[in-house]
């Protein structure tokens, strides 16, 4: 048995937060591989059923994010699974919107779910960083991060992000890291914020001229017209350009 841990905030407020990005993948997992509806339990929402044969626990705590450990340690022991059984998905603000970082085992970064967990359950768990990004400065960071995934974000790499999670999954159980990360990378197509500001054409059809070189366009155009060879005007260049 393999529990996928999404780590988030309960409540309406912060549904929609980068911060519970944790919580809509697991979520989208649950939705695409017709779990059971969530239970209380364990101070989380948990529900189980199977992804392609595996028997898989779905959990979001709802102690609120510093206290995640509390719900992953009693779901640990009441089904005495150890580190190896278990993967976390969390926000990541120091990878790019869309971005996807996974490793077992590490230091926490900072993120107040892992610090929780870690003392708990042990480090040697997958941690499955999901990127949303970074404010630019570390004032901005909390409001950031409970601040909601706008349209654009959503429509860029938000959804597809989540789709490939749910499409996957079983990359997750079986512990396929440089797999998922290669599926969740092509769904994604780079660094979302990046594409979702990228301007648009007028008419996506036109092509844009190709650049010159300085040299070629230093160079006189060709003449459009053959130069005459014979008559008034073939003499008059003739003594235009006629060397000394």
């Amino acid at each position: 048995m393999h529990l996928i841990v999404g780590l988030g905030n309960p409540g309406a407020k912060y549904r929609n937060n980068r911060h519970n990005i944790g919580f809509l993948a697991v979520d989208a997992i649950a939705r695409r591989h017709s779990f059971p509806a969530f239970r209380e339990k364990f101070q989380g929402l948990i529900s189980e059923g199977s992804i392609e044969g595996e028997k898989v626990l779905l959990l979001k705590p709802q102690t609120y994010m510093n206290s995640s450990g509390d719900s992953v340690q009693k779901v640990t022991t009441f089904y005495k699974l150890g580190p190896a059984d278990v993967s976390v998905l969390y926000d990541e603000i120091d990878l790019a919107p869309g971005k996807t970082r996974i490793k077992v085992g590490g230091g926490n970064g900072g993120h107040n779910g892992l610090r929780s967990i870690d003392p708990q359950i042990g480090l040697g768990y997958r941690r499955v960083r999901l990127g949303v990004g970074h404010p630019g400065h570390k004032d901005l960071v909390m409001p950031h991060v409970l601040g909601d995934f706008s349209k654009a974000e959503q429509q860029a790499w938000l959804i597809p992000l989540l789709d490939a999670i749910a499409d996957n999954a079983v990359m997750i159980v079986k512990g396929d890291d440089n797999g998922l990360m290669n599926k969740l990378a092509i769904a994604v197509q780079g660094d979302g914020a990046e594409r979702s500001q990228r301007p648009e054409t007028a008419d996506p059809t036109r092509r844009k001229a190709p650049a010159q070189s300085h040299i070629r366009a230093a160079r006189p155009a060709a003449p459009q017209a053959k130069v005459p060879e014979t008559g008034p005007m073939a003499d008059m260049l003739k003594k235009l350009f006629k060397k000394d």
